[in-house]
């Protein structure tokens, strides 16, 4: 019979593993496609299209963003220029492609190097419900420290020993109920400028609040928020990076070799 004929014939399991592998084929394809729609085409120092990318990029796609905060298209070459930072105050060591560049002002404040930071949205990162995720804990009622030590009110000491200020607030994620970063008046005595320190490159002591990564000097420059109740996106990115760059550049002796 013309059944028995036909399927006597074929092999069932290489049919199956042969359409395993075209599945598995496209689905490689599919996944770099659209890991492609950030960041390419792929340029070199210069800003030139190194034409190296590699796959096809794929197709403009549109994305609605949560909470009424519009739309944005990837890729896109309006999306990449918004992203492009050409102003980097930076010079190029030699003339040869791949040389290293080096900052030609102040590296913490221009962010370069290890303060440089990502152009993120300038508007606080929200939870799922759309609120503020960070938040001061002095207008959370039901938050408290709950362990460890209370740094409010704890003078602030910078690396070379000078008191700097003193810790007033603390910024706590909501959702994640932790702190994420100290509120200081730069006036031990209270002036009202306020500054960020971020949780995590600080040591919360029996009596003060150390900073190793930044100086007396630097802390006036530290990148200040447009609310002291929120902080945005774009400013975490500044903040931190500030700290971070501090660990190399606060005092030229930390780019020297160190033993």
């Amino acid at each position: 019979m013309v059944g028995v004929t036909f399927w006597g014939n074929v092999d069932l399991a290489s049919i199956s593993i042969w359409l395993f592998w075209i599945f598995f084929a496209g689905l490689i394809i599919y996944i770099q496609r659209e890991n492609m729609r950030e960041g390419y085409p792929l340029v070199d120092d210069d800003g030139r299209d190194t034409g190296i990318s590699g796959w096809p990029l794929p197709a403009p796609k549109t994305f609605e963003l949560p909470h009424e905060r519009g739309t944005v298209t990837v890729p896109s070459p309006e999306n990449e220029a918004a992203h492009d930072r050409t102003d980097l105050a930076l010079a190029r060591t030699s003339v040869y492609n791949g040389a290293p560049y080096e900052p030609t002002g102040n590296p913490m404040v221009d962010g370069v190097g290890p303060a440089s930071w990502a152009p993120r949205r300038d508007a606080p990162e929200l939870d799922a419900h759309g609120h503020a995720k960070i938040k001061p804990l002095s207008s959370l009622e039901d938050f408290f420290v709950s362990a460890g030590r209370d740094p409010r009110g704890k003078p602030v000491q910078a690396a070379d020993g000078e008191v700097v200020g003193r810790v007033t607030d603390m910024l706590v994620d909501v959702p994640e109920q932790m702190v994420r970063y100290l509120v200081m008046d730069l006036n031990p005595e209270g002036s009202g400028q306020t500054r960020l320190i971020p949780i995590n490159l600080c040591r919360i002591r029996s009596d003060r609040v150390f900073v190793h990564s930044l100086y007396a000097k630097n802390f006036a420059d530290i990148p200040t928020t447009k609310s002291a109740s929120e902080v945005t996106l774009l400013e975490e990115e500044k903040i931190t990076a500030y700290y971070a760059g501090g660990k190399l550049y606060a005092d030229p002796s930390r780019l020297e070799p160190q033993l």
